[in-house]
């Protein structure tokens, strides 16, 4: 009987440690098909990740990152990484291979809290209402959300108005109108445009040692933060989706504290 239930054992033990190794390379498998891992050692900002893929050929991180990119390091000809100033990809990466010569954009997110939050974009409200071609009643109503135009009535600021202060008629145009062009919104905000557009989006999550990262498609990302109503908050800012726009503030009192803002939550493109 001891013998038996010996054998029994060895079996059991068998098959936990091969469905336990199964199992780790299934995770190992689908995080590299997200897109989301942990790196070998930390990195603080866009230079290091820059360097890190100058460095392709000795750096694993580079390596999985350019696989996750749907290129194969072995067949990189060349590869060169660099920081374009005030564009909407943070690096740029340029690929040649046998295929042909390729220009990555990745914006970069880095955070130190899974809830914190991130600027994506930063503009006067007069680049947004060019840009997005706004009619006159929701610039109107975003001037006197950033404090460009003085308080109509008494509120909770003395140098501007939230949006759920706004006459309804006001905070209707407002919704409607990012509701219709949520997706050129959205996309304008993440990607940009011209030879400088982002492709890809990498969160670097750099809390801990091994900084945890993620690298989705832009599209991808947009369609994530695209998800959700567009509404105004008890806050009084705007909810596009998973996106929060509001008035920057701060600046001690500065103009500038009355640009327009748009943020995100990066850490969740990692917790996916």
């Amino acid at each position: 009987m001891n013998a038996i239930f010996r054998n029994l054992t060895i079996i059991l033990s068998a098959l936990l440690i091969a469905f336990g190794a199964q199992t780790l390379a299934q995770v190992t498998a689908a995080a590299r098909t997200a897109g989301s891992l942990t790196a070998k050692g930390g990195f603080r900002n866009e230079d290091e990740i820059r360097d890190k893929f100058n460095n392709w050929r000795t750096d694993e991180d580079a390596k999985v990152w350019l696989q996750t990119m749907d290129y194969e390091p072995s067949k990189i000809e060349m590869l060169t990484a660099t920081k374009p100033h005030g564009e909407k990809a943070d690096v740029e990466v340029r690929i040649r291979s046998k295929n042909g010569e390729k220009t990555e954009g990745i914006s970069i997110k880095l955070v130190s809290s899974p809830n914190g939050f991130n600027q994506i974009d930063k503009r006067w409200l007069s680049h947004y209402v060019r840009m997005w071609k706004m009619p006159t009643d929701v610039e109107n109503a975003l001037k006197l959300f950033v404090g460009e135009t003085p308080p109509v009535k008494p509120g909770r600021a003395a140098n501007r108005m939230f949006l759920n202060e706004l006459e309804l008629v006001s905070q209707k145009a407002v919704i409607s109108f990012f509701e219709t062009h949520k997706a050129a919104i959205v996309s304008d905000l993440f990607e940009g445009d011209g030879v400088h557009a982002a492709g890809w989006v990498m969160v670097a999550f750099k809390a801990t040692p091994n900084t945890r990262w993620a690298l989705k498609r832009v599209e991808d990302v947009i369609r994530y933060y695209s998800e959700g109503s567009v509404v105004i908050t008890s806050g009084g800012n705007l909810k596009i989706g998973r996106i929060t726009m509001q008035r920057k503030g701060g600046d001690a009192g500065r103009d500038t504290g009355k640009m327009l803002q748009f943020k995100i939550n990066p850490a969740l493109l990692i917790q996916r």
